[in-house]
């Protein structure tokens, strides 16, 4: 037997004033002999002893009264095979958090995880009574009804019915879930049964828990068999441009959540369910390793793709899911300045100039018109000496580089240098420090002096040289430059000049970037426009800025959130997510300055691949991955798990430990081991009894009077 208000046990103490008040009574007077009284000394001895009898019984009677009420208050529990066969005391209420995470896949010698949870959770209705309720709480699923079940069968369904479902919610949120919902119930009885392989990760949630003090926590656990995996953890779309027919380098991180090191494991990497390559990877316990696989995609349009393990006994996470964008059209927005050349633009972006490349679709206005452009619809934008920049026009652009969009800026005679820091400063980017005049003398301001290379911008451009050495450019003739310098924002010199002054600089800002050409895109400052340097630079430049925030889809894991900003959808449209399946969800949007924001978020964002798209037009894609907490197989022992527990504010937590693989069977092991018989009311029932008798006795029965 336990008590679970040990602490008023003390109150048995006041057990003992009916003894202290008897002794008192006993107290002997003095005797003084009366002669005429002699023969009172012959009182008989049966009458005194009557009366003696009587006391000690009150005594007796007001004792145990008394006792019984403190032992009442304490709230004795009988547990033990004891309370199996007597059965349960009156309505119960049980709440029975049923985990079916995806490590309930796993199997030891008692079958599969999730197996053992359905069956022990229907052994447990098996005493289930009239007016006795059952809630049941999936894990991890949120959001449960609370619903309290009055029919076993009904229940039995329900947990016949769980299949394995992915989440990241940890299962002390359902345990305090499920506490939350036993807390509206009436009846006293209430207990919460926690069915789980205890997975170590699972349990790492340090939050406090509040679970009413009279609500008893019994875990059962499941499943001795916590093992090592092996988990795709991360993939990275390395390449910035992406074109149809040119090779992309995808990058893949491998995790061991094992002790002993992984060694030549074998790694695919799918495009559109084709294998387009192969890699062997060793990765050491506890650790992870990397691989880079080459894909070289023949369509246009959102591709999907996969890296795969192969033979490892935990499935979801073998494979990671990644979506690529190769654009089958970049549209591009030229706007002009008043005097800057246009025609050299005109002939590098003409499709008949490369029929076969990737094609540009090209629209042109002046500078005039760049204050009512809707930005948002074009990949890349060219600022093709512009003369100068209003506030509204300096807003527009920030907003649309912020939101993932592209600017290739040019300068040209004329430019406002004060306009163009204005918005270079709305980019977080320098400020060009002078405007040079024509040269005279046509001598040059400057040569290349270096080069990065390792620029997206050069990815594939140059054979790797055998001796090692750095692949030199074109170099053109340049007579004027502006003169650049840097600010504290994000920025990176492409190529440098020998003044000290770049001839390409990026400028980084928000989820888009601006390259900044130090000379027209015409003759009168250099003949870069005539250089064979002039178009792959060129084209390549646009492939860069187009794909900007946008060469992969964005990913979440499941049960996670995405803010996604989609620039040019304008507040009348409507931005729609479609699953795999082709069902429609309409997530939650907002209109901010020149896009649209959905908020992604929710329990129908299930792993796969979704895509986002207005008025029937893909605009994006975005990828849910499985929680990386279930890929940690490893599981906390079930004493550990109750402590940490009582830690975190559970004041009755017991481990029931069950085995389906044994001799005896397992509704034996449940009434042996079943706990919850309260027994406060048989002992205030025993305290009115004491005290109807202790009045029975003291009032009806008078031995002094018998003759």
């Amino acid at each position: 037997m336990t008590f679970l208000n040990p602490l008023l046990l003390l109150g048995l103490a006041a057990a003992a004033i009916p003894l202290i008040i008897h002794l008192f009574n006993f107290r002997r007077p003095k005797r003084i002999a009366f002669s005429s009284l002699a023969f009172l000394n012959e009182l008989k001895k049966s009458t005194m002893q009557r009366v003696r009898v009587k006391q000690w019984l009150l005594l007796a009677l007001r004792t145990l009264a008394i006792a019984a009420l403190a032992i009442s208050f304490a709230r004795p529990t009988l547990d033990g095979s004891l309370a199996g066969l007597l059965g349960a005391g009156g309505r119960s209420t049980s709440a029975m958090v049923l985990d079916h995470s995806t490590s309930m896949t796993l199997r030891d010698g008692s079958g599969a995880y999730l197996d053992q949870v359905k069956a022990i959770a229907t052994e447990l209705l098996t005493d289930f009574e009239s007016g006795d309720e059952v809630i049941l709480v999936p894990h991890p699923t949120t959001g449960v009804s609370g619903d309290a079940l009055q029919n076993a069968t009904a229940a039995i369904d329900a947990i016949a019915s769980l299949e394995p479902q992915e989440g990241s919610v940890s299962l002390t949120t359902s345990i305090q879930s499920a506490a939350q919902l036993l807390a509206e119930k009436a009846n006293l009885n209430r207990v919460l049964y926690v069915l789980s392989d205890f997975q170590a990760s699972a349990l790492t949630d340090s939050s406090a828990l509040s679970i009413p003090e009279d609500v008893r926590v019994v875990l059962v656990p499941v499943g001795t068999d916590g093992r090592g995996n092996l988990a795709v953890s991360e993939i990275t779309v390395l390449s910035q441009i992406v074109a149809s027919g040119q090779p992309v380098r995808i990058e893949a991180r491998f995790t061991n959540f094992g002790t002993e090191d992984a060694v030549g494991i074998v790694a695919s990497v799918f495009l559109e369910e084709i294998r387009v390559g192969q890699a062997t990877v060793d990765i050491p316990a506890g650790s992870s390793a990397t691989a880079q696989f080459v894909v070289t995609p023949s369509e246009t349009g959102w591709l999907a793709g996969r890296v795969e393990l192969e033979d490892n006994q935990f499935l979801y996470d073998n494979a990671r899911i990644f979506t690529v964008l190769v654009p089958a059209v970049r549209k591009v927005l030229v706007v002009n300045g008043r005097t800057a050349p246009s025609r050299y633009l005109q002939l590098g972006l003409s499709s008949a100039l490369v029929p076969d490349a990737v094609r540009f679709e090209t629209t042109e206005i002046p500078e005039t018109g760049l204050a009512g452009a809707s930005l948002g619809q074009y990949d890349s934008v060219i600022l093709n000496g512009v003369t100068s920049f209003s506030s509204g026009e300096q807003s527009a652009l920030k907003a649309y580089v912020q939101g993932g969009g592209g600017v290739l800026l040019f300068p040209s005679d004329g430019i406002q240098v004060n306009d163009y820091n204005e918005l270079l400063s709305e980019w977080e980017g320098g400020r060009i420090t002078s405007l040079p005049e024509p040269s005279s003398d046509g001598l040059t301001v400057g040569v290349f002096e270096r080069v990065d290379t390792d620029h997206p911008l050069f990815e594939g451009m140059f054979e790797p040289d055998p001796n090692g050495k750095t692949p030199q450019l074109e170099q053109p003739v340049v007579y004027r430059a502006t003169q650049y310098v840097a600010g504290s924002g994000t920025e990176q010199t492409v190529i440098g000049l020998t003044v000290g002054y770049p001839f390409l600089q990026e400028i980084r800002s928000g989820q888009g970037s601006v390259l900044l050409f130090s000379v027209e895109a015409g003759v009168r400052w250099s003949d870069f426009a005539v250089r064979g340097l002039f178009l792959p630079l060129l084209y390549r430049s646009l492939y860069y800025l187009s794909a900007t925030g946008s060469v992969s889809g964005e990913g979440l894991q499941v049960e996670g959130s995405l803010q996604l900003r989609l620039a040019g959808v304008e507040g009348n449209q409507t931005i729609v997510v479609v699953d795999e399946t082709g069902e429609e969800f309409i997530p939650d949007q907002r209109t901010v300055q020149g896009a649209k924001v959905a908020d992604l978020s929710g329990p129908f964002f299930i792993p796969g691949i979704y895509s986002v798209e207005v008025a029937g037009d893909i605009l994006r894609r975005i990828v849910v991955h499985p929680s990386a907490k279930e890929s940690n197989l490893s599981l906390m022992n079930p004493e550990d798990a109750a402590s940490k527990l009582s830690e975190l504010g559970v004041d009755q937590v017991s481990v029931l430990n069950l085995s389906l693989t044994g001799t005896e069977k397992l509704d034996d092991q449940l009434k042996e081991a079943r706990t919850g018989i309260e027994l406060w009311n048989v002992f205030l029932g025993l305290a009115l009894i004491f005290l109807v008798l202790e009045m029975i006795v003291s009032k009806l029965w008078k031995p002094e009077a018998a003759h």
